[in-house]
């Protein structure tokens, strides 16, 4: 099966960022995801854009759940993504 690539926006020492790649830790065990974490601060554009967001899980470009993350909410999109 095809892994499903993710971008998980995030940056040190928050905790929200921790609880949330906890979600998507318990997400891998139903979907074969490719997670790539992501530091935003470094990357000046990408902390402009998602410094008052984090944690953002993005999934093929698309903006799917940030801040306290909806593990339900990412598994819906996920089941549409798997098709």
């Amino acid at each position: 099966m095809k892994k499903i690539k993710m971008t998980f926006y995030s940056k040190e020492n928050c905790s929200l960022c921790d609880k949330g790649f906890s979600v998507l830790q318990q997400l891998t065990e139903e979907f074969p995801l490719d997670i790539h974490v992501v530091d935003i601060y470094k990357n000046e554009d990408l902390l402009e854009k998602y410094q008052i967001m984090i944690p953002v899980v993005v999934i093929d470009g698309e903006d799917v759940d940030f801040g306290i993350l909806s593990k339900n909410k990412i598994r819906k999109r996920l089941l549409e993504k798997k098709g």
